[in-house]
């Protein structure tokens, strides 16, 4: 096993407007699954499961909790346009890293830190 991360899990204060910026934003699917204030997620075909689910104990302070992920997508400026229009807030603004790609860091509607990334062609 190449040690592949396999599932994800995005921890919001309020599930429901979680599930709209995501959707919003990048188009994911959400289907009830198991507890209430859990739903997984559907990305593309193939992609790593995700899950959304009720934040157990209070966000405070600063500094990332847990993974910080990176999204791949295809205009990283657009998406950028979106995250702003549905609630969330640009870190870092889209920059170039020379050989990889444009990323740009944000918050969701729940705090949570996340990167989206445009690889270069031939990377990733």
């Amino acid at each position: 096993m190449p040690n592949d991360i396999a599932h994800f899990a995005i921890h919001a204060d309020d599930c429901e407007r979680a599930r709209r910026f995501y959707e919003a934003v990048f188009g994911w699917r959400f289907e009830p699954w198991g507890p209430p204030n859990f739903w997984r997620i559907h990305t593309s075909p193939g992609a790593v499961h995700g899950a959304l689910q009720e934040r157990r104990e209070p966000l405070s302070g600063s500094g990332v909790r847990g993974f910080e992920c990176s999204i791949g997508v295809e205009d990283v400026k657009s998406i950028a346009v979106a995250i702003k229009t549905s609630g969330g807030t640009i870190t870092m603004p889209p920059m170039l890293i020379d050989g990889v790609g444009t990323l740009a860091m944000f918050l969701d509607t729940e705090g949570n830190s996340v990167g989206v990334m445009q690889y270069l062609e031939g990377v990733q």
